[in-house]
Order: C-alpha cells, then sequence, then structure tokens
C-alpha cells in the first residue's frame, strides 16, 4: 500500500500545477535542448547533450515523485473541522513566550513544509506539539539549544 500525502487542497493545486508545466511545457523545451545538443555532434564529448540529458533524468524522477504524491493524495477537508483546537490545515498565532516575538504559520503536510513562508510540518517538532493545542496553550519545543516555549495567540479560520 502506498504512503498516504497529506495537502491541503491549495497544496495539491501547486504540485498539480508543476506537474502539468513540467510534462506538458519543461518535457518540450528538454527535447528540443536535446535535438540541438545532437546536432552539434560527437555525443561523446558533447557537454550540452550531457548536461540535457542530466536534466532529463532530473525533471522525469520529479515527475513520477509528483504523480505519486497526487495520486496519494489526502487533502485535508477544512469544511467540517473545529477552529477550537490546531489541525492539518490550521492557520495560527504563536507567541515567543521568552522574546515576545509574534509568529504566524500554517499547519501542513510535510510535502508542502515551507518555513520561510511560514507553513509548516505537522510532522516537524513544532507541528508535533501544536496539535489538538487551545488557544491560550503554552506550547514547550524540544530545540537543539533547549526548550522553547510559546502560547498558542490565534488559530485564524480556513
Amino acid at each position: 500500500m502506498a504512503e498516504e500525502v497529506i495537502l491541503t487542497q491549495d497544496g495539491f493545486d501547486k504540485l498539480q500545477a508543476e506537474l502539468d508545466d513540467l510534462k506538458y511545457v519543461k518535457r518540450k523545451e528538454l527535447a528540443a535542448r536535446i535535438k540541438l545538443a545532437i546536432s552539434y555532434g560527437d555525443l561523446k564529448e558533447n557537454s550540452e547533450y550531457h548536461s540535457a540529458k542530466d536534466d532529463q533524468a532530473f525533471m522525469e524522477t520529479r515527475i513520477i515523485t509528483l504523480e505519486k504524491m497526487l495520486n496519494n493524495a489526502q487533502i485535508v477537508d477544512t469544511t467540517h473541522t473545529s477552529s477550537s483546537t490546531v489541525q492539518v490545515g490550521s492557520n495560527i498565532v504563536l507567541k515567543d513566550i521568552e522574546f515576545g516575538d509574534t509568529l504566524e504559520y500554517q499547519v501542513v503536510g510535510p510535502a508542502e513544509a515551507d518555513v520561510v513562508n511560514g507553513k509548516i510540518s505537522y510532522e516537524s517538532p513544532l507541528g508535533k506539539v501544536l496539535i489538538g493545542k487551545a488557544i491560550g496553550d503554552t506550547i514547550n519545543v524540544d530545540a537543539p539549544m533547549g526548550i522553547i516555549r510559546y502560547e498558542l495567540l490565534d488559530i485564524k479560520g480556513w
């Protein structure tokens, strides 16, 4: 049985768009690159050809990976969930108790995690302790530099 991939609808749509771009745009562009490189002759010492073939292998691997992820996707249904506790798909506001900083994240599946853009995986150390927490709860995260304490200020709507 294939491993289930938890995604928000937004995450699913982005992966589908990436897959479509790779299959219907990038493949054609890469085929043209390979054809041009072949026209240079002597494939044995043709760096353009070898580079294009390497890019093609990488792209085909990514296509297979995306297809498997999308075929095994479990999209989080946010229409029938409570916003009283943190769940996958929740948008949350945290306050760092030590420094007073306010942080906003969306809790997502590992496939769409992107900390720079405010998306943390429910499998991350912070994500694991957030699941099931309610507004006002204190969250303790075990980090390499020690325990980091947060207060859950808000669980925003979907």
